[in-house]
């Protein structure tokens, strides 16, 4: 590839990148994502949003625990998600976590993760080794390993 076509290359990405982030910051956010919100989330102060083209993403402050919640563009809540010390995952989930392939390994964040229409969810960080093994693993209410997401 020849330096001006490499160069033209370049451009094209940078300028579709710019072109996609201005995008999403021009759409208006309907108000029946902010109506819907506020039923939701009443106490919520500290709110920030984010475009996500698909869907509109939340940051707030909910009963003094920093909290991420997404809804669709008509109003419909569709996740929430909270951090979790992990001295406060149910028994069950820590037994289910100590009990797996994954003891030995350290746990680090944990976010509890309620969708809508799905049973809540408990994402515990866990990593082997800090180079080179890590992943997120989400269990039940009940401590059962449901999926396990490789981490980069």
């Amino acid at each position: 590839m020849t330096m001006k076509k490499w160069i033209g290359f370049v451009l094209a990405v940078l300028l579709t990148g710019v072109a996609m982030t201005t995008q999403a910051q021009i759409r208006k956010m309907p108000s029946a994502v902010t109506n819907g919100f506020k039923e939701k989330f009443p106490e919520a102060t500290d709110v920030s949003w984010k475009d996500k083209l698909s869907s509109w993403q939340a940051s707030f402050t909910l009963k003094g625990i920093e909290t991420e919640a997404w809804f669709t563009s008509k109003g419909e809540w569709k996740e929430t998600n909270q951090p979790l010390e992990f001295s406060n995952l149910p028994e069950d989930v820590k037994t289910g976590l100590s009990k797996s392939r994954y003891s030995e390994w350290t746990p680090g964040e944990v976010t509890v993760i309620w969708k809508k229409d799905k049973p809540l969810e408990y994402r515990i960080y866990v990593e082997k080794s800090s180079l080179v093994q890590k992943k997120y693993l989400h269990f039940n209410e009940k401590g059962v390993l449901q999926k396990e997401i490789q981490s980069i």
